[in-house]
């Protein structure tokens, strides 16, 4: 079973930031893609940033140009990070770290989240 672990959210000023991190524990065979998805009270989960394994990254319109993801699999274990720069109140939210890939020897396929993250932008 493959278990993700995330860290780094907190309380920040609008106009601050922050670096979320979510790395990965259990057999992992490969690797496709990597996500940061946030969630607001009663609405839907939406996809915020991604990178493919190859590198190549989507970002949310409203995160553009002030987010970056990135992803580490040069370890043991696979990591991806969520760089958030000139944060705005609107992007208060739980912030969940999803993965997807082949595990264990008989790779067998996974889609796995995080237990969340909270980002709160507030003066």
């Amino acid at each position: 079973q493959v278990r993700l672990e995330e860290s780094g959210g907190g309380l920040v000023q609008p106009g601050g930031s922050l670096r979320l991190s979510c790395t990965t524990s259990g057999s992992i065979y490969s690797i496709n893609t990597m996500a940061w998805y946030r969630q607001t009270p009663g609405k839907q989960r939406d996809l915020v940033a991604s990178i493919g394994n190859g590198g190549v990254t989507t970002y949310a319109d409203s995160v553009k140009g002030r987010f970056t993801i990135s992803r580490d699999n040069t370890k043991r274990t696979f990591s991806v990070y969520l760089q958030m720069n000139s944060l705005k109140p609107e992007d208060t939210a739980a912030y969940y770290c999803n993965v997807e890939g082949l595990a264990g020897l008989s790779a067998t396929p996974f889609n796995s989240w995080g237990q969340g993250t909270q980002v709160t932008v507030s003066s």
